[in-house]
């Protein structure tokens, strides 16, 4: 929680770590189950903390558009749910053992645990989807939850494919990452009665965020302190995941730069991430990295300025403004 309340303080949106905490009453309220596992993951979830920037957009969309009912805060525990459903298996798949400073779910009590807990949050997500009696927030958010997953499945596809092009890059994170930012903008934007217009604005917001967040991330497993981070640096290298930065790197570095990192992503050699993490920022491959972060942040920027002025539009813009100096 400690992480979440310093991302927020830093962008002024002290109004929203008190909504933020009734959403937390939410999670804490709707983990509950009989069977003692589920709890005991469940505890494990809360105590990490997170930086709750999913929920974070679904209210301040709301709050920018005027809608102040309590479904907002059930819709926001609903994205948060699917969210960590995605990272308890996500986790899994990625041999994942450090996440925001603790041991993950999968480390401490093993896969088949982490995968279930997964599945409970999913359906959980849902039963709560069902109690707003709305078919299009029901839609935006299954439709949402299949784009993930079709996202998770391409990242599979090309774990150790040195050959994937920015555009490939692109398309998996905009499905993987960028999808539930988009579609908790959306649903903030659908709970107030908003025109399509307003709801679209929203929508393009997310993405436009979300995209950033992840280019960021990406450039942050070569530049991080892990100790910050609260993951593994390299992570990203040993998976076999060709990101945005090593793409770059291998466009505009020699023949040689290239074949070294095009190695590394096709062997998951972390013991080269030294190695490769100079070839990126020799090459300018962090730099251009940043510069499309900007891109979007810019993108996200202007469709901020189309909805009504007040302190949670201006606490999207300072969200979005504050995400290129982030460090976590």
């Amino acid at each position: 929680m400690e992480s979440q309340k310093n991302t927020l303080t830093a962008h002024g949106s002290a109004f929203v770590e008190h909504e933020l905490r009734q959403v937390d009453a939410v999670i804490k309220e709707r983990l509950s189950s009989g069977v003692p596992l589920v709890g005991d993951v469940a505890q494990h979830i809360i105590a990490a903390g997170g930086k709750r920037l999913r929920p974070t957009l679904l209210l301040l969309c709301c709050g920018a558009l005027g809608f102040e009912g309590a479904e907002r805060f059930n819709m926001a525990a609903v994205v948060e749910f699917i969210h960590t459903a995605t990272l308890l298996h996500d986790d899994v798949v990625d041999e994942s053992t450090l996440r925001r400073g603790l041991p993950t779910a999968n480390a401490k009590f093993g896969n088949p645990a982490s995968v279930l807990i997964g599945d409970f949050l999913y359906s959980r997500a849902f039963q709560m989807m069902v109690e707003v009696q709305d078919m299009r927030i029901m839609k935006v958010l299954a439709d949402a939850t299949n784009v993930i997953a079709e996202g998770e499945v391409l990242q599979l596809m090309n774990m150790h494919n040195a050959d994937l092009s920015e555009d490939g890059y692109l398309q998996v994170i905009r499905s993987k990452t960028s999808k539930l930012f988009e579609a908790s903008a959306q649903v903030g934007a659908i709970l107030s009665g908003a025109s399509s217009a307003q709801e679209a604005v929203c929508a393009e917001f997310g993405q436009a965020l979300g995209t950033a967040f992840q280019v960021i991330d990406d450039v942050l497993d070569y530049t991080g302190d892990a100790s910050v981070m609260g993951k593994n640096l390299g992570d990203d290298l040993r998976e076999g995941k060709a990101t945005l930065p090593l793409i770059l790197a291998m466009q505009h570095g020699t023949a040689d730069e290239a074949n070294v990192v095009r190695a590394a992503i096709e062997k998951g050699d972390a013991s080269q991430l030294e190695t490769v993490a100079g070839i990126v920022r020799r090459t300018g491959g962090l730099e251009s990295a940043m510069q499309a972060a900007a891109r979007e942040i810019e993108r996200a920027l202007a469709l901020a300025r189309l909805l009504p002025p007040g302190p949670h539009t201006d606490t999207l813009v300072a969200l979005a403004s504050g995400s290129l100096a982030r460090n976590k």
